[in-house]
């Protein structure tokens, strides 16, 4: 069959996260860009594999760049709020994120969007990608390209282009990371040779058939706590009990997002046949993971007695088979890239206790190389008990919150293939570092810092390995329409009036960012109250600490509501009080968390 050749500078290959965010990103910095999707759908984890309850980034200091932007989105498109469930601060609907994916690429003139492609071949030349060989319906087509970007879950591009990439587990001798086992365990147990990543997940839609606005209200809806549920599934709820494994991933419209790890619809068995290549065990596997999941709604269903249904979460021109089957799989991790700087554990670890930063990745002239920065505790999925991980997490805001840490650049630049970047988690970290640098917020702005250094690579015509990281740092600073922070400032969120300043000047002077994360420079007397919010309502009663970093608003009338923030200012105003205290907050209530999410403390004089 003949190819039809075309030439693009920069072409990104897969709709994952990540690759529709370098897309964006180099389209919106100058660079004619092609985006390759194998499917209709755009967005990879946070739309088309469905897990719409985003994990990491939570914090407004963290919500930056195009994870900030959607998330800001999200709040304007989901009328209901995203305060849905008690897994995350963020629920929304995969047909809500699809839109506002869509809208960014149609928006942008010199960015092409090919759905439906199946990639046939990668062609390199010395120690450069020359094109990709695709089909796309009937057509076969080369499409020469200067600079390209796997933007896809599982590192599809990397075998193809013969660039050295890891999979699977590293041993403790490799880098010494203090959650990795011994080089003799690797060698001797099973387990590592079975679960040579981390499990995925096929995501099932569920619907609430009836819903309360709060899980203690009057009903006639009567769960037992721990049901009788058939194998494999009899422990799934023995941690939270009946009610919360359902409404764990609640969304807007009492859609339900059922990825649940505990004996639940993670998928453990012969993994190894998705990265051989072998399209018809593939598929054969994807059968299996999709019975699995839709075996466990139907076993919560019937222990709920119909209160879970299947729900239509995705319309079957997505590529699903059914309205409430993912289109495809949420892989956790796949082929890990080796590139020219390496992301291990310790470099995500924090420096001191309670509120800290991880070890800043600074090159031998002392300037800081980040490039997008996340606070992802760690989190592995394998059967059986949880793997031992060290702990990086500390109490802030009234919740767990992971130590912030800062992905180099160099780890998105391969260190064999010239030209070649990845956008999406198969950047270049080891396995134990992938369990907290592989969620959604990260890899929207990892995708984006790739699309900035591609665009600036072509426009400078200059090599990716050698591209000056400043200039990728202040384009992502000075982006017009979705600034991305690179700097893990714990007490400057994103609408700080002096945020960008702030980011550039601990680019210039890595010391004014202190070991606890905060400000070091010049204070300015500045009001940072956040912006108003949807849902937000005024909250007044008794504020009462639990002293071990936890507090709670006791009403009128004696109901206590457990409180949250995600706004420095008031998590700073919070750990100053020692007793109890009558206090008037802006506010939005989770019923299903249940918490209290505080935003600030109410001013009579604000408008409501």
């Amino acid at each position: 069959m003949t190819a039809q050749t075309c030439h693009i500078p920069v072409l990104v290959w897969g709709g994952g996260t990540g690759g529709v965010a370098a897309a964006v990103q180099a389209a919106r910095s100058g660079a004619d860009t092609l985006l390759l999707t194998p499917g209709r759908w755009l967005g990879g984890m946070v739309s088309t594999a469905g897990v719409c309850c985003p994990d990491g980034n939570e914090l407004a200091p963290w919500q930056t760049g195009l994870w900030g932007a959607f998330l800001r989105a999200l709040y304007q498109a989901e009328p209901e709020g995203l305060d849905q469930n008690w897994v995350s601060c963020f629920g929304y609907r995969p047909t809500t994120a699809e839109a506002i994916l869509q809208n960014w690429v149609q928006a942008l003139p010199n960015l092409q969007w090919w759905a439906d492609c199946q990639l046939l071949d990668v062609e390199r030349s010395g120690s450069s990608v020359q094109a990709v060989l695709i089909q796309r319906s009937s057509d076969v087509h080369r499409i020469v390209c200067d600079l390209v970007i796997d933007g896809s879950d599982r590192g599809d591009l990397l075998p193809l282009a013969e660039a050295p990439f890891r999979f699977g587990w590293e041993a403790e001798e490799v880098w010494g990371e203090p959650s990795a086992p011994s080089e003799q365990r690797l060698k001797t147990e099973d387990f590592f040779r079975e679960q040579p990543v981390q499990s995925p997940t096929w995501v099932v839609m569920g619907q609430l058939q009836s819903d309360r606005l709060e899980p203690d209200a009057s009903s006639n809806i009567l769960l037992p706590d721990q049901p009788v549920l058939p194998a494999p599934f009899e422990r799934a709820c023995e941690a939270f009990g009946l009610e919360r494994t359902i409404t764990y991933g609640r969304l807007p419209g009492g859609l339900v997002m059922l990825n649940w790890p505990l004996h639940g619809n993670d998928w453990h068995r012969g993994l190894e046949p998705a990265f051989r290549g072998d399209s018809q065990r593939e598929a054969e596997l994807y059968r299996e993971m999709q019975a699995h999941s839709l075996q466990f709604v139907e076993a919560l269903s019937e222990a709920s007695d119909g209160w879970l249904a299947f729900g239509h979460g995705f319309p079957q021109k997505s590529g699903s088979l059914a309205p409430w089957l993912a289109a495809m799989p949420y892989w956790r991790e796949g082929r890990r890239m080796i590139g020219l700087r390496t992301v291990i554990e310790q470099e995500l670890l924090p420096q001191t206790t309670g509120q800290s930063i991880a070890a800043l990745p600074l090159n031998d002239a002392g300037e800081l190389q980040s490039i997008a920065v996340g606070n992802y505790a760690n989190d592995h999925h394998y059967p059986g008990p949880d793997w031992p991980l060290t702990p990086k997490s500390c109490r802030w805001g009234g919740r767990w919150s992971g130590t912030p840490f800062c992905i180099p650049y160099q780890a998105l630049v391969s260190a064999d293939v010239d030209n070649l970047l990845v956008a999406d988690k198969g950047f270049s970290t080891s396995h134990m570092a992938n369990g907290a640098t592989r969620l959604q917020p990260l890899i929207f702005n990892v995708g984006q810092a790739a699309g900035a250094a591609a665009a600036l690579s072509i426009r400078l015509r200059h090599p990716l390995a050698s591209l000056p990281v400043r200039l990728v740092q202040e384009l992502l600073i000075e982006e017009p329409t979705a600034p991305s922070g690179l700097v893990p400032l714990w007490d400057t969120p994103w609408h700080h009036p002096h945020w960008q300043q702030r980011q550039r000047a601990c680019l210039n002077n890595p010391e004014l960012l202190g070991p606890n994360g905060c400000w070091l420079g010049p204070e300015e007397q500045v009001s940072i109250s956040p912006p108003p919010q949807p849902q937000q309502g005024v909250w007044s009663g008794t504020l009462v600490p639990d002293h071990h970093g936890g507090y709670e608003l006791e009403l009128v009338g004696g109901r206590r509501w457990p409180l949250i923030t995600l706004e420095p200012e008031l998590s700073d105003w919070l750990a100053d009080q020692e007793r109890p205290k009558a206090v008037e907050l802006r506010a939005v209530a989770n019923p299903w968390g249940p918490w209290l999410r505080g935003i600030s403390l109410h001013d009579s004089g604000d408008s409501q």
